[in-house]
């Protein structure tokens, strides 16, 4: 029986060689036992925990923007104030969804503005919809202005671009003997 081992393949230098290399250029260097991981010291030197901090979970990313204040309200339409639509008119008001949606059949008769949005992005699913109509007097000056909000329940949803949503809005009471034309945009569309 014999016990020596066989004798060393005569590849082994080079893949061992190539080994160290690939560690090299991927900056892996051997660990010894006292050693800190690369970047960890200068880390720890400039993250120092505070009493206030300490408790923190570290995994938490806090941010804060001092002069951004939150908004209020709902939101508006500046191109509703600026509308001046003629008598028995309905128009478009200027909204930051012009490119995604197309409003179709607008109609005013004296008692509220109705129609429809279509959605002509590419989506999935109409999640949120509101719909702000201006009411306006003879003169064109801004009345007063109303909401259609779609939220979505779980019998009703869309099945893609294209599929109107029809709303209607009614003049608001107080409004409603001295109303005689509207404009329509939407300040809040959200799809999938």
């Amino acid at each position: 029986m014999n016990t020596t081992p066989p004798p060393p393949s005569p590849r082994l230098p080079a893949v061992l060689a190539g080994l160290a290399l690939g560690l090299l250029l991927t900056g892996c260097t051997p660990a010894t036992p006292d050693a800190e991981p690369q970047g960890v010291a200068q880390a720890t030197a400039t993250a120092q925990p505070t009493e206030e901090t300490a408790a923190e979970p570290t995994a938490v990313v806090r941010t804060a923007f001092p002069d951004l204040e939150a908004p209020e309200g709902e939101p508006e339409l500046e191109s509703i104030a600026d509308a001046r639509p003629a008598p028995g008119e309905v128009v478009q008001a200027e909204g930051p969804f012009d490119q995604r949606i197309v409003l179709e059949d607008l109609v005013f008769d004296g008692t509220g503005v109705s129609g429809e949005v279509v959605v002509t992005s590419d989506i999935s699913e109409l999640l949120a919809l509101q719909v702000l109509a201006g009411f306006y007097d003879e003169q064109g000056n801004l009345l007063g202005a109303d909401r259609f909000d779609h939220e979505p329940d779980a019998g009703h949803t869309h099945g893609g671009p294209s599929e109107p949503e029809e709303f209607a809005i009614m003049v608001p009471p107080e409004f409603a003997d001295r109303a005689v034309s509207a404009a329509v945009g939407v300040p809040v569309l959200v799809n999938e």
